[in-house]
């Protein structure tokens, strides 16, 4: 799965990719996109770590892509921050609310609406090119109900909505995997804000702002790049005090990663062991045959039974064995639906 970063130039993007890939030896190159892995924090993978004390602890990861920054009126700009939104499963839209020089002024609602316009100008002219092409289509009878969903999307988008809004029957649904509309990506909206205003949110702009995520059902992050980056620089005890004096619970990066992987429909099941502890990504609805297609295919191939620990059990008794004495540790069949932080051990025979 990968996460397009995308804003408007010096907003703060490359930080932000740089904070949640932990990777601050790799130069962006000017117009062109960077990628490297971000890890998923994930409490219930440092407490089995704890425990196990294994060799190996892995987190689940997304691909992070640093899009270039959006240039409007620049055709050439434009092209390749399009060509790479397309690539991307979900988009973070990194915004400015700090100002850089005392006569700077910033509306974050106006730069969320550029990025917008773009990505609806887009949707927009693949449609109209794909209804040309139907009506010139010797078979456009066999076409209607194709031509009449991507009128349905056009109205929605000439009314400046995403087509993430929309509802579909399950014949449109099918359609629809046909394209790749960029206003059908999950969006989560990054305010990068001063580092003074990390405690009261008094930025210009803000009510405006929120009265636009909520009309538009949209999902916001307020963090200090600045603030981020200081943070990761220190010793886990330092930084706990530092993060108790701003009345953060965790960072704004945990914040980001946890609300894009859940947006993008995914979810973790956990191995563990004295070799290692990691968490697998799966879709949610995913059942445990497949699941165990995540590790190895012999391991879907030759399945038998799934092991499965709740690890709110593991976490409230304290132990595998504590669990196993209540009565807890369950044996399921392929059909079983796997719940994001089941811990499961796949018997299987190949």
């Amino acid at each position: 799965m990968q996460l397009g970063i995308v804003g408007m130039p010096m907003v703060g993007k490359s930080t932000i990719f740089e904070l949640l890939t932990e990777n601050t030896s790799k130069g962006s190159v000017p117009g062109k996109s960077s990628s490297a892995m971000a890890r998923v924090p994930d409490y219930r993978v440092d407490r089995l770590s704890e425990y196990y004390k294994p060799k190996k602890t892995t987190y689940a990861q997304l691909e992070v892509v640093d899009i270039p920054g959006l240039v409007p009126g620049g055709e050439k700009a434009a092209r390749v921050f399009l060509d790479a939104v397309r690539q991307a499963d979900a988009l973070l839209m990194v915004i400015k609310a700090f100002t850089s020089s005392p006569n700077e002024e910033v509306d974050p609602v106006a730069d969320i609406e550029t990025l917008n316009y773009e990505l609806l100008l887009a949707d927009l002219d693949l449609i109209e090119k794909r209804i040309r092409r139907i009506d010139e289509n010797k078979k456009k009878k066999q076409l209607e109900k194709e031509r009449s969903l991507l009128e349905k999307l056009q109205f929605l988008l000439e009314n400046e909505k995403h087509l993430s809004t929309v509802e579909l029957d399950p014949e449109e649904q099918e359609i629809m995997k046909n394209y790749q509309f960029l206003t059908n990506k999950p969006i989560l909206i990054c305010i990068n804000i001063a580092e003074n205003q990390i405690m009261e949110k008094n930025y210009a702009g803000r009510e405006e702002l929120l009265a636009y995520i909520e009309e538009h059902g949209l999902e916001m992050v307020e963090v200090s790049a600045e603030i981020e980056k200081e943070i990761a620089e220190l010793d886990p005890e330092e930084k706990e005090l530092f993060m108790q004096e701003l009345g953060l619970e965790e960072t704004g990066i945990v914040r980001i990663a946890k609300s894009v992987y859940s947006s993008l429909g995914l979810i973790s099941f956990l191995t563990c062991g004295e070799d290692e502890v990691k968490a697998w990504t799966i879709k949610k609805g995913t059942l445990a045959r497949a699941a165990a297609g995540k590790i190895h295919s012999d391991i879907e191939r030759g399945f038998i039974r799934a092991e499965v620990i709740k690890y709110q059990d593991f976490e409230q008794l304290g132990s595998i064995n504590a669990v196993k004495e209540k009565g807890l540790f369950r044996l399921e069949g392929k059909e079983y639906l796997v719940e994001d932080g089941d811990l499961i051990n796949f018997r299987f025979n190949v």
